[in-house]
């Protein structure tokens, strides 16, 4: 399925509560960044086999795979708020600024051990917030639903947060970890917003852009598309929002990318305001899988979103293959189940001829895509792809 937006309020500019997650994005950002010692820039990647396929100048992809050793990009948006959060509160019990240079700090710690951070996850999420506690030494407890894998519940626990299990989807154990957390006074660190509760999901799509600025700096040509997967659309709205920051109406086309059996934006923007979608068949893209659309996202995605598609399960899956044994002298990537979908989505469009000429690709269109997580849960990797994710690069076919 693929849909330009033509809701009335886009490319007009952003809500002035939004416009300040990004103007505020890269000093606060940075901040957090340089006081992080296993900070380093991940990987941006040139695809120029693939690129002569499809029939256009370029396609790089930045790889969140190894980011803070978590494997995906939301380790940049949950550890982030949490940090930011406990200074806040930290500040307010010590009775002066505290800054990001001071947040291990025992004064800090102290003000920490009294707070516990809590938040619904399909895995990537949950991950980062339970890395952010432990860094500063809040307590943490982690809702995760019925679909979140064994690897992914042991990878979260690794970080000393408390699991709870919860029956259903992930709009269900949203649901509960806000409850719970409101009779227990914890602080949820959510990634999607509702009325009411938007601060918080604001500062993860803030720390989200730090790979969206690391990229921009690193390409010598702006791109002219940028294909990006969403779930809630926490991820897409940070890209759209930091670009529309950046370069206004000069911005490349921005296509959201999602599962077709989870597909809350497409539908959303079908509708032209948030609509919550039944729950189906299980998609294999299981950090996407998502039934309602984040408000936030959705008011930054209805003025900076051009176009909204869909992928099959086969087109997620053949992309993890492609990417693991690339052609053409293309770099081996790890890719999980979600983290080449908007590669997929690239893919798809340039297929198909209406695609193409509705978003104008062509042999001047420069591609940006993420890689959003590696082998989160390297069981279902194997399954997928076939070999495990330490011999991807192994299986390279020759040019």
């Amino acid at each position: 399925m693929f849909l330009v937006n033509s809701h009335r309020s886009h490319r007009q500019p952003l809500d002035p509560r939004d416009a300040s997650i990004f103007e505020n994005a890269d000093d606060h950002v940075a901040a957090y960044l340089s006081c992080r010692p296993d900070h380093r820039p991940t990987a941006l990647l040139s695809l120029e086999a693939l690129a002569r396929e499809a029939g256009v100048a370029s396609v790089h992809m930045k790889d969140e795979g190894t980011r803070f050793g978590l494997g995906s990009f939301k380790a940049l948006g949950g550890a982030y708020a949490v940090a930011t959060l406990l200074l806040e509160q930290a500040s307010r019990t010590l009775g002066r600024r505290i800054g990001f240079d001071e947040m291990t700090s025992a004064p800090v710690r102290e003000v920490a051990e009294g707070l516990t951070m809590a938040c619904a996850t399909d895995g990537n999420h949950g991950r980062s917030v339970a890395q952010g506690a432990q860094m500063l030494g809040a307590r943490c407890a982690i809702f995760v639903h019925s679909g979140v894998s064994a690897e992914r519940i042991a990878a979260i626990a690794r970080f000393g947060a408390e699991m709870i299990r919860v029956e259903g989807t992930y709009d269900d154990s949203v649901a509960e970890a806000t409850r719970v957390s409101r009779e227990r006074g914890w602080m949820i660190v959510s990634d999607t917003s509702w009325p009411g509760y938007e601060e918080i999901p604001g500062l993860v799509m803030q720390g989200y852009t730090a790979l969206i600025r690391e990229a921009m700096h690193a390409l010598s040509d702006r791109p002219t598309h940028v294909f990006v997967q969403a779930g809630v659309g926490g991820l897409a709205a940070a890209v759209a929002g930091y670009l529309e920051h950046l370069h206004g109406g000069d911005r490349p086309a921005v296509v959201v990318v999602e599962p077709g059996r989870a597909a809350c934006l497409f539908e959303t923007a079908r509708a032209g305001q948030v609509v919550k979608i039944p729950h189906g068949e299980a998609t294999v893209m299981a950090m996407l899988e998502c039934y309602e659309a984040s408000p936030t996202a959705w008011r930054i995605l209805s003025r900076t979103a051009d176009a909204f598609m869909t992928v099959d399960e086969e087109d997620a899956v053949a992309i993890m293959n492609r990417l693991a044994r690339p052609r053409g002298g293309d770099p081996a990537i790890v890719s999980g189940e979600s983290g080449g979908v908007g590669l997929a989505g690239f893919v798809r469009a340039v297929a198909d001829a209406h695609i193409r000429e509705a978003l104008r690709l062509g042999p001047d269109s420069r591609i940006f895509v993420i890689n959003t997580e590696g082998a989160t849960d390297p069981v279902r990797y194997r399954e997928l792809v076939g070999i495990a994710p330490e011999q991807v690069g192994e299986a390279a076919v020759p040019a």
